[in-house]
């Protein structure tokens, strides 16, 4: 008999595990019953197309697992029915006749869920430009790394040391306090960290505590939409606080409330990390209405744009502030390990609470992050992804700044792994994120991180999901996305052309900025070479040279827009000059005004 299972030349699991489970599926289905003879290792690899000594190996576990049995110049059999021994079988009720036996109205006694936004495509790996931040591209995890600290934490002596607690694992806890907790400013007692099953069930674990009926909790806006969901599961009543370029605002709201929940490091979602002066703002509104600060430090290690600012629970009134972290991201979706720091009177009361529903994280998982860490694993990772998380930032930024300057704006960030991008007026964010994913382009729809209705054109960019050398090709791809999606209904003003585009581009002076907002000044100097400084302090500066072939107008950085050459249509109109791309949209604009005149105003 033919077996009815295929391998998977392309899987992680072996061969011979694929043979094994193969064999047992056919057993348990009872397509092979008890007694069946299976066939010869020769004819099986002949069929499955692969070496007998590979099928071999799968029949001699097989064996020992005692699912089959060797009997002398006979061959293997099946040797025992798999269903044996569970609760009613062979009494077995179809899925068809159990619906139709006096079924449940479950639908009277359930609970209403709250509305959640779209799951994220489950196949996002198979697009070539998923531009989601939180999921990581394979290159991200430190797998030998990793495999050591596992087979480490498995040696006979460490899986008796760890293998009966019940409780958090001192030599991670040890870890976390000595090596992680110290770089955001904080230096804690073993007894005042607590570990969680990730920084999702610290939250839970920190509104379990602090959130009654009638509770008032303010959070960010916009923010995590499961906070919402949370509080008012708990009949809590959540305070929306405004979010900008500095991070959440401290006004007079927060006098009526009991707790607030931030996140300072890198707001989740807008990536804005909360200032220096508003951190002590928010520290001594805590103090003056009594109130409990709850600090999500999300990202708290990805601030490799600018100097970091130490986490509010190590400052000055910090007692009162109860500290979420978790290990690095790329490791989250598999390990799930979370710490809180809080005063040991919080941390005991929270750990009751965690014991009275899922207990401590597992073991296993606890002793390997403490090798990992104590190896210097977790440091050399960390310095890695910060390396290659900078890389894909800026070039984020430049692809943006190349394909989109007039389109959208970003908004300034000093890491992290996100662009929080304005679109322009008129945008449709869905028809975009539609337009953009039947190009291979997936990108976040932001509406369900806001309280109410979302400004409109808003949308997210991550770059945790795809390598640098996807990002450019990426942008480009969303850029044709967006073009389509919003095409120009105005005309544009009369093209310049021959001797007019040459006399008007000739020792001109344009003032620009940039898509992340700095200030730029270019200088077209009448020998065709070009100057720009970009920034605040013209900190970026780069030269060039600029032509003119028949009525298009051509430039070329060093630097800047990768030292591509590139052309275009010019039209001027009062002051502006517009650039104009494909289909005569216009791509980029300026104030044009001449050299040794003052920049306009």
């Amino acid at each position: 008999m033919r077996p009815s299972f295929i391998l998977d030349r392309n899987s992680d699991v072996t061969l011979q595990d694929q043979i094994r489970k193969g064999v047992i599926e056919l057993m348990r289905s009872h397509a092979w019953p008890i007694g069946y003879r299976l066939p010869s290792s020769r004819t099986m690899a002949r069929l499955l197309g692969v070496a007998r000594n590979t099928v071999t190996i799968a029949y001699q576990q097989l064996v020992a697992d005692g699912h089959v049995m060797a009997r002398e110049r006979s061959g293997l059999f099946v040797s025992g029915d798999l269903g044996a021994g569970r609760a009613g079988f062979g009494e077995v009720v179809g899925i068809a006749e159990r619906a139709t036996q006096g079924g449940m109205s479950w639908s009277e006694r359930l609970p209403p869920l709250p509305a959640l936004p779209e799951p994220r495509p489950a196949n996002w790996q198979h697009y070539p430009y998923p531009f989601l931040d939180g999921c990581f591209d394979d290159s991200l995890f430190p797998v030998d790394d990793w495999r050591e600290a596992a087979s480490l934490s498995l040696k006979r002596r460490q899986v008796a040391s760890w293998s009966g607690i019940a409780d958090d694992d001192a030599a991670l806890i040890e870890e976390i306090r000595t090596k992680i907790l110290p770089r955001r400013g904080i230096y804690a007692r073993p007894d005042e960290i607590l570990l969680t099953l990730g920084t999702h069930h610290a939250r839970v674990l920190a509104l379990d505590l602090f959130c009654t009926e009638g509770s008032r909790v303010a959070i960010e806006d916009p923010g995590l939409f499961e906070l919402r969901a949370l509080i008012e599961a708990r009949r809590g009543v959540w305070t929306p606080q405004p979010v900008d370029a500095e991070g959440v605002v401290t006004d007079a709201r927060l006098a009526g409330c009991d707790l607030v929940m931030v996140t300072p490091s890198h707001q989740l979602p807008t990536g804005a990390t909360l200032s220096l002066d508003r951190r002590r703002a928010l520290l001594a509104a805590a103090e003056a209405h009594d109130l409990i600060v709850v600090e999500d430090d999300f990202e708290c290690e990805t601030n490799y744009l600018d100097e970091d600012f130490p986490a509010m629970r190590g400052m000055a009134g910090g007692s009162r502030v109860v500290y979420i972290a978790g290990l690095a991201k790329v490791l989250d979706p598999g390990l799930r390990l979370g710490f809180m720091v809080a005063d040991r009177e919080v941390i005991a009361h929270l750990r009751e609470l965690r014991r009275l529903s899922v207990k401590q994280p597992p073991p296993n998982n606890q002793r390997a992050a403490a090798q990992f860490l104590s190896l210097g694993h977790y440091d050399s990772m960390m310095r890695r992804i910060g390396r290659e998380f900078r890389t894909r930032q800026i070039a984020l930024r430049d692809a943006l700044n190349h394909y989109l300057p007039r389109s959208i704006a970003i908004q300034p960030v000093r890491g992290g792994t996100t662009m929080w991008v304005r679109g322009a007026a008129g945008l449709d964010v869905a028809d975009l994120a539609a337009a953009a994913e039947r190009r291979g382009v997936l990108i976040e729809r932001v509406d369900s991180y806001y309280a109410g209705t979302a400004p409109p054109g808003l949308f997210r960019l991550g770059v945790t999901s795809l390598p640098v050398e996807r990002i450019r090709p990426g942008v480009a791809t969303l850029t044709a996305a967006l073009n389509d999606v919003l095409e120009k209904k105005a005309e544009p003003p009369p093209i310049l052309t021959g001797r007019a585009l040459r006399r008007k581009m000739s020792g001109a002076r344009l003032e620009c900025r940039t898509v992340y907002g700095d200030p730029c000044t270019i200088l077209l100097m009448p020998d065709g070479t070009m100057t720009g400084r970009a920034g605040y302090a013209d900190e970026d500066i780069d030269t060039g040279r600029w032509w003119i072939e028949g009525d298009r107008w051509h430039r070329q950085w060093q630097s800047w827009s990768y030292g591509e050459a590139t052309s275009f249509q010019v039209a001027v109109e009062g002051d502006v000059v517009q650039w104009l791309g494909a289909g005569q949209r216009i791509v980029d604009w300026a104030l044009i005004g001449r050299i040794g005149d003052l920049a306009p105003s």
